[in-house]
């Protein structure tokens, strides 16, 4: 098991969103989160990254107990991050977004031979890795993110909401990029909206309501499950 959260717990305030959240990721799996809006899924992921801090629980990745950790040492150990509404640097070109994707990484040669590897793997941000990030689409601030993430060199990537506000097409494409990065090697968290994509890729997922997971299985059990195809498939 690569990666463990037991029985966390979050609290806003007076306000708890998560209520003792359980769930586990195998190395070299795609395990998805799925849930409404307001479920606690970005929450969920903000705190497995170390933007916040749990009330109680325990997050553990490669039998290490990391709850205490801060977002830059987890990263250091190789959980990365591409989140929700994809936070690219506007300002800065598409190789400055991407070279602060590696900027805990001394090995300045092996980062240069990454940063070809982004490129090759999105032609469109080598075409444009000159450019404002800021003037790119949609899907190509998304292909950033995921590059910027990849740039960390990460054993484990949590994806937070890449289908938000992105045409059909595009997802598609982005979700294509996500089995390829799995394929090539990273574990990957997957935090969505879109269930059905989700589900289609994932090996297993866990279904998200009002901060509590209420079912698990497979990503085929779960797109087949009446619940699953009622609230979130449109059956």
């Amino acid at each position: 098991m690569i990666f463990e959260v037991n029985d966390l717990v979050v609290d806003y305030g007076v306000i708890r969103a998560l209520h003792g959240v359980s769930l586990s990721i195998e190395e070299g799996e795609i395990v998805t989160l799925i849930g409404a809006n307001g479920a606690g899924k970005s929450t969920t992921l903000r705190t497995i990254s170390g933007l916040i801090k749990p009330k109680s629980g325990t997050i553990s990745f490669d039998g290490a107990d990391i709850t205490q950790l801060s977002a830059s040492k987890r990263v250091a150990m190789g959980i990365s991050q591409a989140p929700e509404g994809r936070r690219i640097f506007a300002e800065m070109t598409v190789t400055e977004n991407l070279e602060i994707g590696a900027f805990l990484r001394k090995d300045k040669a092996a980062v240069r031979a990454d940063l070809q590897d982004v490129f090759e793997r999105f032609p469109i941000l080598g075409q444009r890795s000159k450019q404002q990030a800021g003037t790119l689409s949609g899907g190509e601030q998304q292909m950033l993110a995921i590059g910027r993430a990849l740039m960390a060199k990460p054993r484990m990537m949590l994806l937070d909401e890449p289908s938000l506000g992105l045409a059909p097409l595009v997802v598609k494409e982005i979700f294509a990029i996500i089995r390829e990065i799995n394929q090539a090697g990273t574990t990957i968290f997957l935090v969505e909206q879109n269930a059905r994509m989700a589900l289609k890729i994932a090996n297993r997922g866990y279904v998200l309501e009002t901060g509590t997971i209420t079912l698990t299985g497979t990503g085929e059990e779960l797109a087949a499950s009446d619940e699953v195809q009622r609230s979130y498939l449109g059956h």
